[in-house]
């Protein structure tokens, strides 16, 4: 599962329905229950119809096969997959933020904003 921007460039991806790892390798959140979090336990945002949803309700990502949200730009192509680094240990999770109404617009949030990369 690949994830694209608002601007149809694919940033990151998920193979195993959990892990979310950028094109270079790093790991950078995971799936659990609908939810998304960082590997330090923050509660980001949520994952749902093939979207990644920010904390205010706004589509942020979509993968190829999300329904609804706004309208989707055309994909660009995908890069080359660097091997995988080794994930971190996940911290003890925040508890869930209450899921705000959904937007019907893009997030104004980049991928090291909303996994809060340094």
């Amino acid at each position: 599962m690949t994830f694209y921007n608002r601007n149809g460039n694919p940033l990151c991806y998920c193979d195993d329905n959990e892990h979310i790892y950028t094109f270079n390798g790093e790991p950078i959140g995971y799936i659990y229950k609908n939810s998304l979090y960082n590997y330090v336990g923050n509660h980001i945002g949520w994952f749902e119809n093939g979207w990644i949803i920010d904390p205010s309700g706004h589509y942020l990502f979509y993968c190829e096969d999300a329904s609804g949200g706004p309208m989707k730009p055309m994909k660009k192509m995908k890069p080359m997959k660097s091997m995988k680094k080794m994930k971190p240990m996940k911290s003890m999770k925040e508890m869930k933020k209450m899921k705000p109404m959904k937007s019907t617009k893009w997030s104004n949030l980049d991928l090291n904003e909303f996994f809060k990369i340094q």
